[in-house]
């Protein structure tokens, strides 16, 4: 750690990639909505978050993206989500998260991307480009103007990740890198911290932390949940800043 912070201390301002995963969401009250079992909400996952079960019943899983909106819509932001905005006074923050809510925006930060879609956003089936803000239910016969069916502007299982790419390139340019929330077992998210660059200081929170510290090079581990996790890594940060 040491080697870290004396390195961090020549740093004036920086670039801090936050990857954040469902585990920062749940201390809002969100449900992570996967069992055990592998079951979604008591659906098999391909019922409800793919195109093919889209297509088999679209009833379904639009009442299932309904239910979690509703959900969202309840919850505020919880203290690791206004920790890592408040990075945003002395660096440059992007957040790459594989949630889907909106908790990042509305606990101040200004640079979100969303690599599985936003449950407050719908789209075309038919163009996947025309996407709209959506903070109610979508039901059928909601449509486009061009009169097609709305759904979920969520990246689906056999899906392109569409943010991917942008990803890459902003973690690529990193110099410090925030993981929280997220198992690291989920492709191709998962992957997205070996495209930082060699010698970044990597800090990784989570209660029960399944990568040990030879899993990447300049690796710190905080065995603890996101709220407490995160202020002690934004603290260590802003503190040994100029």
């Amino acid at each position: 750690m040491s080697t870290t912070l004396g390195w961090i201390k020549k740093m004036k301002k920086m670039k801090i990639i936050v990857l954040t995963g469902a585990g920062i969401s749940a201390e809002s009250g969100l449900k992570t909505f996967r069992d055990a079992d592998g079951l979604w909400e008591g659906h098999d996952i391909m019922e409800v978050a793919s195109p093919e079960g889209f297509t088999k019943n679209p009833a379904l899983v639009l009442d299932f993206y309904n239910q979690r909106r509703r959900q969202l819509l309840e919850v505020t932001p919880n203290e690791a989500h206004t920790q890592i905005a408040k990075l945003e006074t002395k660096n440059e923050v992007v957040i790459i998260t594989q949630n889907v809510d909106d908790l990042h925006e509305r606990a101040g930060s200004s640079n979100v991307l969303h690599l599985h879609g936003e449950l407050l956003k719908v789209r075309s089936t038919q163009n996947e480009y025309n996407i709209k803000y959506w903070d109610k239910d979508i039901v059928l016969g909601d449509t486009c103007e061009d009169g097609h069916q709305l759904r979920p502007h969520i990246v689906w299982f056999g899906e392109a990740v569409p943010m991917f790419e942008k990803a890459v390139l902003e973690i690529s340019n990193a110099d410090a890198v925030i993981i929280v929330g997220t198992s690291m077992q989920v492709y191709p998210a998962a992957g997205l911290v070996h495209y930082a660059p060699k010698n970044t200081p990597i800090y990784f929170v989570d209660p029960k932390p399944n990568i040990s510290q030879s899993f990447i090079d300049n690796l710190t581990i905080y065995a603890e949940k996101a709220s407490t996790g995160v202020k002690k890594v934004v603290d260590v940060l802003l503190d040994n800043q100029d």
